[in-house]
């Protein structure tokens, strides 16, 4: 228990870090990340450019940072989106059943019928390319998982004592839906959330790559990618160190709700 606990906390920590550094790191860029300098273009990584130029001559370093925002926080706010919304749906379906339940979860295998990204592009597609019609892709990519894990959730919570209770005592359905259901089953939520936001960058950089995310001149690590592709023999970091930026995000999310569901499960709470 004390390893799981530890390690849970230190990957809490640095994920802490990482989102601080995501936040305020454009504020330490050390050149404008939009001022193009042609006569630099394509250059490798120097002590003016620690890690080269794009092949307009902006600083890839400075982009980086600057569309940590843009990739890391839009994330974030997609799966607060996301869970609230399928929380809802779930307990609504969960905890009503009948007719309502079935409702619900027919208009939610509608939207698991098809493949998740596919979904997302085709939104985005009819929408237009866009950081807001994106975000709205995503979410309707995204939100089906938190419905139905609710609905599971709740339904092995509503037969519980301490429910049955409060349903004898007179409570009303609100009553017990917030006090007595969903704090039982918000941890394996949390949990889910934060291994999701690794997902949901991956997939803002992936419509960003095609076209249909964040648009040019604005910095965006799928859109950096999508733009270096075409230096790649010679000018390699422009895709490089947008990807690692990835990587590192993904990596750092997945340990970190490893390591809370870990210590959930340990302590009974998942």
């Amino acid at each position: 228990m004390r390893k799981t606990e530890l390690r849970a906390g230190f990957m809490v920590l640095l994920l802490i870090l990482f989102l601080l550094v995501v936040l305020f790191g454009r504020q330490f860029a050390p050149n404008d990340p939009y001022a193009s300098n042609l006569s630099a273009s394509n250059e490798a990584p120097s002590a003016e450019y620690p890690f080269g130029t794009d092949n307009l001559g902006r600083c890839i370093l400075s982009r980086v940072l600057s569309g940590a925002v843009a990739s890391v926080y839009t994330a974030i706010l997609i799966v607060a989106v996301v869970s609230v919304f399928g929380t809802a749906v779930g307990l609504l379906a969960g905890y009503g059943g009948g007719w309502l339940d079935q409702i619900l979860m027919k208009i939610t295998l509608v939207f698991q019928a098809f493949p998740g990204f596919i979904l997302a592009v085709a939104i985005a597609g009819m929408l237009g390319p866009g950081l807001k019609n994106a975000v709205f892709s995503l979410v309707a990519m995204y939100w089906t998982s938190y419905a139905r894990l609710t609905r599971s959730l709740v339904l092995q919570v509503k037969n519980e004592a301490y429910v049955q209770a409060a349903i004898l005592c007179g409570a009303k359905r609100r009553h017990i839906l917030f006090r007595h259901i969903l704090p039982n089953i918000i941890l394996p939520l949390m949990t889910t959330a934060v291994s999701d936001i690794s997902n949901v960058i991956l997939s803002m950089a992936g419509l960003s790559f095609l076209g249909l995310g964040v648009q040019a001149p604005q910095a965006e690590w799928g859109l950096m990618i999508s733009n270096g592709r075409q230096f790649l023999q010679t000018a390699p970091w422009a895709i490089l160190f947008p990807s690692a930026a990835i990587f590192l995000s993904v990596v750092l999310f997945n340990l970190t709700g490893d390591c809370l569901r870990d210590l959930f499960t340990e302590r009974g709470e998942v």
